[in-house]
């Protein structure tokens, strides 16, 4: 899988479900941490790279709506989706105060389905809330199930060298977040066989 990165923020994308790809937006560049939500600019970014696959839909002017209170909202779920990606991956209960704060962030704006017919008959997502809240509230509901679910046991860490991301792995054979961490993992090893026999 290769890795995508934002115009703006530069988080990479993975193709992972939408809360692990925001979980990831917490990453590593040649092993040094980076902040992809750097401003409200960014949040903006990501949510409209991310738009086709929020289960809450947002416009343009939706996006130039993003203010600091989202910023704070989004880092604050994506430290906990990290938190509990950790916990799932260690093999131990995430902690209370983390579930909670996952839970509270689910119910920040309720949101629900309605039929529309015109012009033909589909359906409409509606919100008490800003749709970016109603995006980020989703964004939770969306982890809620995938850390209640099949799929949490299928969660890593991937292994790369400097690497802090998280993926879920969709076949047995993927040990990597992308391609790109395998090839400098294989990389690492040739090397490090390489200067073992140097020295032997």
């Amino acid at each position: 899988m290769e890795v995508a990165l934002l115009a703006n923020g530069g988080s990479p994308l993975l193709g992972e479900p939408p809360p692990i790809e925001l979980g990831n937006t917490s990453y590593a560049a040649r092993g040094r941490p980076r902040e992809g939500l750097q401003n409200a600019e960014h949040l903006a970014a990501w949510l409209r790279d991310m738009r086709p696959r929020l289960a809450v839909p947002l416009g343009d002017a939706d996006l130039r709506e993003v203010t600091d209170g989202d910023l704070r909202a989004a880092r604050e779920l994506r430290d906990v989706i990290r938190a509990l990606a950790a916990a799932a991956v260690d093999g131990r209960d995430p902690d209370a105060a983390t579930v909670a704060a996952l839970n509270r962030h689910a119910g920040q704006a309720p949101r629900w389905r309605e039929l529309r017919t015109d012009p033909e008959p589909h359906v409409a997502v509606r919100t008490t809330g800003r749709p970016v809240e109603a995006a980020i509230a989703g964004l939770a509901e969306e982890a809620v199930e995938l850390f209640a679910g099949p799929l949490r046991r299928e969660l890593r860490a991937c292994p790369g060298p400097g690497c802090v991301l998280y993926f879920v792995r969709d076949t047995s054979r993927r040990e990597w977040c992308s391609a790109g961490c395998g090839n400098r993992a294989r990389a690492a090893r040739h090397y490090a066989k390489v200067r073992q026999a140097d020295q032997g």
